[in-house]
């Protein structure tokens, strides 16, 4: 028995025939920067703190506006839904491709900075590449379903807006 050479990177890349494997990697990072911050917490000064609850009521806020735009396309899979659903492009999504997961990146940094733990902001750092290799493989599928993606990727960012 002999193993192609590309065999491993073809496995990672798909991680499940709808994408299952990157939701449960994003919900170990997150799981992990959520649990650690109170076990490496350090002393913030309460400015710091309210600055950081800000970051997560904002990041919050973001992914439930685009959670609201999404609608009936809304799949906790990365892989679009097969039935008959539309490329929403308008409101958050206007700004930013992919608005949940930057929501969820603004909260885990200000998660982490809330409790001063660079363990959950690292754990952040980890998740925002997480969401960028889980968002190459999802617009390869976007790009098959809806054909006018491509034209919605020259024009907006992918995970920050204005930015990336």
């Amino acid at each position: 028995m002999s193993i192609r050479p590309d065999a491993f990177r073809v496995t990672l890349v798909r991680m499940g025939s709808r994408g299952e494997g990157w939701v449960i990697g994003q919900f170990i990072i997150g799981g992990v920067l959520i649990i650690s911050a109170p076990l490496t917490r350090l002393a913030v000064p309460w400015f710091v703190m309210l600055f950081g609850g800000v970051l997560i009521v904002a990041g919050l806020g973001i992914g439930a506006v685009a959670v609201l735009y999404l609608g009936e396309n809304l799949s906790p899979l990365p892989k679009p839904r097969a039935d008959n659903h539309s490329l929403v492009t308008s409101g958050a999504y206007s700004l930013v491709r992919h608005p949940i997961y930057f929501g969820i990146l603004i909260a885990g940094f200000g998660w982490g900075i809330l409790w001063g733990s660079l363990i959950s902001i690292l754990c952040t750092v980890a998740l925002l590449v997480w969401f960028d290799l889980k968002s190459r493989r999802e617009e390869q599928w976007l790009i098959e379903q809806y054909p006018e993606y491509t034209t919605y990727q020259a024009r907006v960012k992918k995970l920050i807006p204005f930015v990336y």
